[in-house]
């Protein structure tokens, strides 16, 4: 008897790249890489969609869909390149008008993709309709998903097999045209029991006919289990990820699964050999990037708290950046009863980060003092219909403090309604800052605001993560070798500095240098950029400051200095960990300086502003 073919989708430079780094790698590190992925005989690759839009634009200053052209150029016209949509959210956190939804099926189609993956976090099947009829009106594959996860101990309702099979029931009532099925664990939580029943159930529903696939990660330390009883059940595809951006908060290893499978009935159609030199390449390619110790390690914690791969990095990335990693962990246990109280929408992009945005405020401002906004909406229905009703104290708490009343309305009905999230409104956007207003450039403002803009007026920010940069060499931390000579680090470079007589040498250039030893060294108040003045230095008070609530980055200000302002007003726009934070004006007054600009780092207590 024929071994059962396998088709393997490589999540390297997609899901790979996002659960590892926080999406941030540039095309010129990896795209040699993918020329010998294509060598060792890999056809289907996941190469965009998710994060891997956004973060191009928000932290790597590079152009998506240039890098999508060119990783279509390598690996030629019959490799099935595959995107990762959210449903109604496409590839961002919010919902996206139904012009918004048809524009990016119509470019990716255009720049190289072959099938869109296509979910909805809640498992709301409305969410699927139009995006699902998008994606195939635009000539590409479909696959419709169902979300996977477990659920906290005690908790029940939703993510058990029967539930699954009503969701695929109801995909299919819907008549929501597809090419293929992916059961998606983002969280790699799911039990291989579970994952077993659920594609058993789903191959009788669909018959032989259709390809059912299974995606999960390895964070929870069950994934090749499940992948097996995947396997077992009747699974068509599975997706696996290469060396050194597998396993852990990844997906497992394609060598892991070759030799997992030794023996049995199936075929994974690639040569071990052959990978062996893939990622070999690859890992030559990467060595330069910082690889978080998180990323590389199981947790017997994550079925308590479910954190998919692709944002437990991304946010204890930001959190390192924000020197409060060490708040992790508190975080983590906080989302137990954040998943409890919400819904139980699956954790997955955006719903993840709605869990983790909540906990986060649960953590640094107190339990259940300041409704983060995702979760706020998504309990108050704004998203879609959550699999279960959220808790009723939890949906109070959210409509006092956002304003809002729930709703039962469809998610893209709201967002249709909404100007900000119209063609006609980035176009005009554009224009006025003397841009084209191509399709693209539409969808780049469109899908990433303010930073797409900066992108495209040639402002945007590089923000990777290399070794020098996170982990320096002992030499690098302790500022002078034994030779004594030192490396300084500024901005992010290291310099070599020498002192000789009266020069000093700088990466090897002399400069002429001089000191004063007339008198003692005087106290002097030195900052660096960014950082403020002490209230006695600006003759301001306490009273007089509005501080920043937490570390993170300066996104927008909304005043002027000698703006009159009111109570309650939002005067700055903070950003950090996704979330825009509202920095309001304790007092009526006026604006009397401004001490930051936009895009500064500012730490948690900093002053930001004095009011008179």
């Amino acid at each position: 008897m024929a071994k059962k073919l396998i088709d393997v989708m490589d999540t390297t430079f997609r899901d790979g790249f996002q659960s590892v780094f926080g999406a941030r790698v540039a095309m010129e590190d990896f795209l040699p890489a993918v020329s010998v992925a294509k060598d060792a005989g890999i056809t289907h690759f996941e190469f965009g969609g998710g994060a891997r839009f956004q973060s191009l634009y928000f932290y790597l200053n590079e152009d998506a869909f240039e890098m999508m052209d060119k990783f279509r150029s390598i690996v030629g016209e019959g490799a099935n390149l595959q995107t990762l949509s959210r449903g109604v959210n496409t590839v961002t956190l919010d919902t996206g008008s139904r012009e918004i939804i048809d524009l990016h099926a119509k470019l990716f189609a255009k720049h190289g993709t072959t099938t869109i993956r296509n979910f909805d976090a809640l498992n709301d099947v409305e969410n699927l309709k139009f995006s699902g009829e998008c994606i195939h009106r635009h000539g590409l594959k479909h696959e419709v998903v169902v979300t996977m996860m477990d659920l906290p101990p005690g908790c029940s309702g939703a993510h058990d097999a029967a539930f699954y099979e009503r969701i695929l029931r109801q995909i299919l009532d819907a008549q929501i045209p597809f090419d293929s099925v992916c059961f998606k664990d983002a969280s790699g939580t799911s039990s291989p029991q579970k994952v077993y029943e659920t594609i058993k159930r789903a191959r009788k529903i669909l018959g032989d006919g259709v390809h059912i696939r299974l995606h999960t990660h390895e964070t929870a330390g069950v994934s090749v289990a499940c992948y097996q009883a995947a396997l077992v059940a009747g699974v068509d595809g599975i997706d696996l990820a290469a060396h050194p951006v597998s396993g852990g908060t990844s997906q497992p290893d394609i060598l892991t699964l070759l030799h997992a499978t030794k023996g049995q009935n199936f075929d994974l159609g690639l040569d071990a050999e052959k990978i062996l030199k893939y990622e070999e390449i690859l890992g030559e390619c990467l060595k330069d990037y910082f690889m978080p110790p998180e990323a590389t390690q199981v947790s017997p914690l994550i079925p308590f708290s479910p954190m998919p791969g692709g944002a437990l990095t991304a946010n204890t990335q930001m959190m390192r950046d924000n020197k409060i990693l060490d708040k992790f962990p508190a975080v983590i246990k906080a989302m137990r009863e954040v998943v409890e109280k919400g819904g139980f929408g699956t954790s997955v992009t955006p719903v993840s980060q709605f869990y983790f945005q909540q906990a986060f405020n649960n953590v640094m401002f107190g339990p259940w003092k300041k409704i983060a906004e995702g979760y706020g909406k998504m309990v108050l229905g704004y998203f879609g219909k959550t699999p279960v009703k959220p808790d009723e104290g939890v949906i109070k708490m959210a409509a006092e403090q956002l304003g809002l009343q729930p709703t039962t309305k469809h998610a893209v009905d709201i967002a249709d309604a909404d100007e900000s999230k119209s063609v006609a409104y980035a176009q005009k956007i554009l224009r006025e800052q003397g841009i084209e207003p191509s399709e693209e450039n539409v969808f780049i403002a469109l899908a990433c605001k303010e930073k797409g803009i900066a992108f495209l007026k040639g402002e945007g920010k590089v923000m990777i993560r290399k070794k020098e940069d996170v982990a320096p060499a002992a030499s690098h931390q302790s500022g002078i070798s034994k030779n004594g000579k030192f490396d300084v680090k500024i901005n992010g470079k290291i310099y070599n500095v020498e002192f000789a007589g009266q020069n000093v040498l700088v990466n090897g250039d002399r400069y002429d240098i001089s000191f004063d030893t007339s008198a003692p060294a005087k106290p002097q108040s030195q900052r660096s950029a960014g950082e403020q003045p002490t209230a006695n230095a600006r003759g301001g008070t306490d009273d007089n400051d509005i501080k920043a609530t937490l570390p993170s980055n300066v996104f927008k200000i909304l005043i002027k200095e000698g703006d009159a302002v009111k109570a309650g007003q939002t005067i700055i726009v903070l950003e950090a960990m996704k979330m825009e934070i509202n920095i309001e004006s304790p007092r009526k007054g006026i604006i009397d300086k401004i001490l930051v600009a936009q895009g500064d780092t500012v730490d948690a207590d900093q002053v930001l502003a004095i009011l008179r």
